[in-house]
């Protein structure tokens, strides 16, 4: 019982906190700096116009900070597309280090969003293929119809390492390739704050690996309740 007590206390301890750090840091960040080039959404307009990306939309949304390839857009938060603070221009940054990957035709965004759309399915195909499980072991009485649900768990993990393989890269890139140059090299910010802008960065780039450490931590806590 200890042994377990353990064990789950060290997968909740793995899945937590990353995303705690990560939120941990953009909130350190997100006090309001008149100094600064505008909003998150502003400083974004302004810099996509000024790197020949005025063809990229910038909009709001409720669905995470994010690039989306399809519509050439660059999403934000509430909390950095209408704030000015250190935050939202630097996690704006990062998104428009996507777009630049996206106008260069960087390879591994392009293998990233092929996979993303197939991922989605497989995931959805799994999560059903769990809760189904259950509901045929009533039905059905045989204990081996369980075997569905290690399946579609073992589908969402797969498809989880798979998307952390090729998007880590990715986001890494995004940060320290393209938006940290963009933002030292182009004094978009003091230089003082420069420091704080990597320690943004490195927290933007794994944003992702939080949530989907907490994706695979619901996996593995059906698996408990289905034990029991």
């Amino acid at each position: 019982m200890l042994l377990a007590l353990i064990v789950i206390g060290g997968v909740l301890a793995i899945a937590w906190l990353p995303q705690a750090w990560v939120n941990s840091v953009l909130k350190q960040h997100s006090g309001v700096r008149p100094d600064l080039p505008g909003t998150g959404a502003q400083f974004a307009r302004r810099t996509l116009d000024q790197i020949g990306l005025g063809h990229v939309e910038v909009e709001p949304t409720a669905q995470g900070d994010h690039y989306d390839p399809a519509s050439k857009t660059v999403r934000l938060s509430k909390a950095h597309h209408d704030v000015r603070s250190l935050a939202a221009v630097v996690v704006a940054a990062h998104e428009i280090g996507h777009a630049m990957q996206d106008a260069t035709g960087y390879p591994p965004l392009e293998r990233r969003t092929a996979m993303a759309a197939t991922a989605q399915g497989i995931e959805r195909m799994g999560s059903f293929v769990m809760l189904a499980a259950p509901v045929l072991l009533i039905v059905m009485k045989n204990p081996a119809v369980m075997l569905l649900d290690y399946i579609g768990g073992a589908l969402i993990l797969a498809v989880g390492a798979g998307m952390h393989a090729l998007t880590l890269p990715v986001e890494l890139d995004a940060s320290f390739r393209r938006a940290l140059p963009l933002l030292r090299d182009g004094k978009l910010i003091p230089d003082k704050d420069l420091p704080a802008a990597r320690q943004i960065l490195r927290a933007a780039a794994f944003t992702y690996v939080a949530s989907a450490l907490m994706t695979m931590l619901n996996v593995v806590r059906w698996f408990r309740v289905l034990r029991f």
